[in-house]
């Protein structure tokens, strides 16, 4: 609880990005508050994926892309990178979002 916000932390809402405590790397909200939304075609594993980390767009079903890293409406232990979830490309929910970087 003291590095994400999820289902019994989170007061039933996302909350505010960077109030919890960074990982072990300095980085904030790697996991928790919302699913991250990314662009991959959904895959059922990683054997296509692509070794400079880019997005997965040739292979795979593309009509689904994949949402991970746990939520704030999940319950701790689904806070993990490896919780991945394949939905439709136009799904719409409250807890996906997206991770922002800057190098």
């Amino acid at each position: 609880s003291n590095h994400a916000w999820f289902q019994t932390n989170s007061n039933g809402r996302p909350n505010l990005v960077g109030t919890k405590k960074p990982n072990g790397f300095g980085l904030h909200d790697l996991l928790g508050n919302v699913m991250e939304w990314t662009f991959d075609c959904w895959n059922d594993n990683y054997k296509n994926a692509k070794p400079d980390g880019s997005s997965l767009t040739e292979a795979g079903n593309c009509e689904q892309r994949v949402a991970r890293g746990g939520s704030w409406i999940l319950p701790a232990e689904s806070l993990r990178v490896a919780k991945r979830l394949g939905l439709p490309h136009d799904f719409k929910t409250s807890n996906f979002g997206f991770r922002v970087a800057r190098d």
